[in-house]
């Protein structure tokens, strides 16, 4: 599988904070506007609005307008993608450290 590094450079950076994780889950259970989202935590309306835009950079989330709303909900392709990197990166360690017990085995 070939990534583009600066999307799954996005995509890491905007999981590597907690209150976007929430946002995320939030979000992945329903489609919460950004006002409501920006009631659930203990910051500006625009602190939530740039952590839904990380998110929305990184194409965990999309952002849909209904109405005077922009509702937001999560991209369920983004996540498995960020799955798709980890596993990649579990398989490289898996062969690594299959060829070390071989080496260790043959001696």
């Amino acid at each position: 599988m070939v990534v583009d590094e600066l999307d799954v450079d996005r995509l890491f950076h905007a999981l590597a904070d907690g209150t976007r994780r929430d946002i995320l889950h939030r979000c992945a259970r329903s489609e919460p506007s950004v006002s409501r989202l920006a009631d659930v935590y203990p910051m500006s309306f625009a602190a939530v609005q740039k952590h839904v835009a990380v998110l929305e950079r990184a194409g965990l989330v999309v952002k849909e307008r209904r109405g005077r709303e922009q509702l937001v909900r999560t991209d369920g392709d983004a996540v498995g993608r960020a799955r798709d990197v980890l596993d990649e990166l579990e398989a490289v360690w898996r062969g690594r450290e299959d060829r070390m017990a071989d080496l260790l085995a043959s001696e």
